[in-house]
């Protein structure tokens, strides 16, 4: 069952993160006009559908049922930024591409990517009403709308209930709005051997979770223009807090050291093995922990932001259609098809027969993007598993997923990350202060941003 649950997780748990490179786009903005119907037809290629687990290829076969009248061919390698933006300046691109959602603002703003405005249109879809507002903040630009989004894992902190009991440590102490609280469990709860991390009482996920403690500290890593805006004051309070949280722990480089090892997805994960309280973790987790349920005791509680109210942030793919598609129509058909609640709803389907197959698998639930669809799948496939502490920490994501706010949509989307790491790693490691820090990385954030848009 281990195994085989593993394979169902892959799709949805890996990630590539990509160092986006500079493209000549002008930074105009602008696309040539596309025209969009509702019965497409021709040839659809498509690029980055990649790895298609159960949910993904019952989605593929519902679409392709819906467009008897498209031939649809789909390269399954992983998206790459910098093939990307080479194909579209050579004019040899594919007409549909799936891709982070941090990289639709900057490409909008380069014109290497197509407004999806008439494309909902012409298939009546009111992207507003479809999709969390969050999600679709991820994908507007310039008062259009360049993307059809897919998925959004909240995240949520998963709690270790047998090293909190042990060190006497109750779940309303995993409290990230209260920082005082919170530094107290994890003294409880941390463990050194040997000089070194054993025991993590709490493990921020600090680096790659960054904007999440930012904006939930009050802070922002861009305007509402898309304009990068990580010097800000917030930002900085958040990022000393972090570093208090590691200092706590044995300081940033021993615990990299410590969790780099980490078995993250394997049977000594760090919850069979003891080696956290706490976690922050995004919805998928819960499916990597999900079968090792008889060795691991856990619950979950919200992330909460500074005035203590849950809070989560977006983050997911989306389909976009490059400048210059050839047959830009069908490709919008068979991206709104694939995101539809129809497609969804056979997704949520095929997932439950995938573990119904596999005694005392756990059906964690889909978060698709989409409320309607998200409702609707945990009302008909998410059943009561025998397992408290798991149906706890299910029912924990499900209560969070509406309380999503975005990252935002800007020129320098994949930039303002990538230097907002660098920022948070240097200050962690005691090379700058978060203020310096921050400093350094809006002026390279702006460079990034002032390329595309003057």
């Amino acid at each position: 069952m281990v195994q085989r649950q593993k394979v169902l997780i892959a799709a949805t748990v890996t990630a590539s993160v990509f160092i986006l490179t500079g493209c000549g786009g002008g930074g105009s903005g602008e696309t040539a006009d596309v025209s969009f119907s509702d019965s497409p037809s021709g040839a659809l290629s498509a690029w980055g559908f990649d790895n298609a687990d159960d949910v993904g290829t019952s989605r593929l076969d519902y679409a392709e049922k819906q467009l008897s009248d498209v031939d649809i061919k789909i390269d399954q390698t992983a998206f790459d930024a910098q093939k990307f933006t080479t194909r579209v300046a050579s004019g040899n691109v594919p007409d549909v591409v799936q891709m982070d959602r941090q990289f639709v603002g900057t490409y909008a703003a380069q014109g290497l990517i197509t407004p999806l405005d008439e494309c909902f249109a012409a298939h009546s879809v009111e992207p507003d009403d479809q999709y969390y507002e969050s999600v679709m903040d991820d994908v507007e630009w310039d008062d259009k709308v360049w993307a059809v989004p897919q998925f959004y894992q909240p995240p949520a902190i998963i709690l270790n209930k047998r090293v909190m009991d042990a060190a006497g440590v109750t779940a309303d102490q995993i409290d990230t709005s209260k920082p005082d609280v919170l530094l107290d469990a994890i003294g409880k709860m941390y463990q050194e051997s040997g000089g070194n991390p054993s025991v993590l009482g709490f493990d921020s996920v600090g680096v790659n979770q960054a904007g999440l403690w930012l904006l939930g500290y009050g802070g922002e890593l861009m305007d509402d223009d898309g304009v990068p805006a990580l010097d800000s004051p917030e930002n900085a309070e958040a990022i000393n807090f972090l570093k208090q949280l590691f200092d706590a722990q044995g300081g940033y480089a021993k615990y990299k050291s410590f969790t780099d090892s980490f078995d993250a997805f394997g049977d000594e994960n760090p919850y069979v093995a003891d080696q956290v309280g706490a976690q922050v973790n995004a919805q998928w987790y819960v499916n990597v922990l999900s079968p090792y349920a008889d060795e691991i005791q856990i619950e979950a509680v919200p992330f909460r932001n500074i005035e203590g109210e849950p809070f989560a942030v977006t983050g997911g793919q989306a389909f976009v259609i490059p400048a210059g598609a050839k047959n830009a129509d069908a490709a919008c058909a068979w991206a709104v098809n694939l995101t539809s609640q129809d497609a969804w709803m056979a997704a949520g389907e095929a997932r439950a027969k995938t573990i119904a197959a596999e005694p005392g698998a756990i059906n964690t639930g889909l978060f698709t993007g989409s409320p309607e669809a998200d409702e609707a799948i945990r009302e008909k496939f998410v059943t009561t598993s025998g397992n408290a502490g798991f149906d706890q920490t299910i029912a924990t994501f499900y209560d969070v997923v509406g309380e999503g706010e975005s990252f935002g949509a800007s020129a320098a989307g994949q930039e303002i990350q990538t230097e907002l790491k660098n920022a948070v790693t240097s200050t962690l490691l005691g090379d700058k202060s978060a203020e310096d820090a921050l400093a350094d990385a809006q002026e390279a954030a702006m460079r990034a941003y002032d390329k595309v848009t003057k």
